[in-house]
């Protein structure tokens, strides 16, 4: 399958959920990914779940967007095209990869236009 046909077959969830991304002092149970790096640990965690004592810095009010498909590690250039997308509508995002698929956290504020700009290019939304 060629790229085109990854989107125009493409499934966007988007969750009601509100999400945090923290940098925090450890781990929170509950996370929806952990990044442990030399300099921080990053956690992406449903706001509901956030231990206040962990938190180091924390931006609020991010929705999920997951591509509900299986993405090959070999296809080039999917990320790029919808990060591309959201740049030319001024939204700012951040992205998770897992190893069949990727996520994009969207500020609250912003996922009507990331909806339609996404629509836009033939990706169908659906609401969790």
């Amino acid at each position: 399958m060629t790229l085109r046909d990854y989107i125009m077959n493409g499934n966007i969830l988007v969750s009601r959920k509100a999400y945090a991304i923290i940098k925090a002092k450890a781990s929170m149970p509950g996370a929806l990914a952990v990044i442990c790096d030399d300099n921080e640990t990053t956690i992406v965690i449903d706001q509901s779940k956030i231990q206040v004592e962990q938190v180091m810095e924390m931006e609020r009010d991010w929705r999920l967007l997951t591509f509900d498909m299986v993405l090959p590690l070999d296809l080039v250039g999917f990320l790029a095209k919808v990060l591309q997308v959201l740049a030319d509508e001024g939204i700012p995002i951040f992205s998770l990869s897992a190893y069949s698929t990727d996520h994009i956290l969207v500020k609250e504020k912003d996922i009507g236009k990331a909806i339609k700009g996404l629509a836009g290019v033939d990706f169908t939304i659906n609401h969790m």
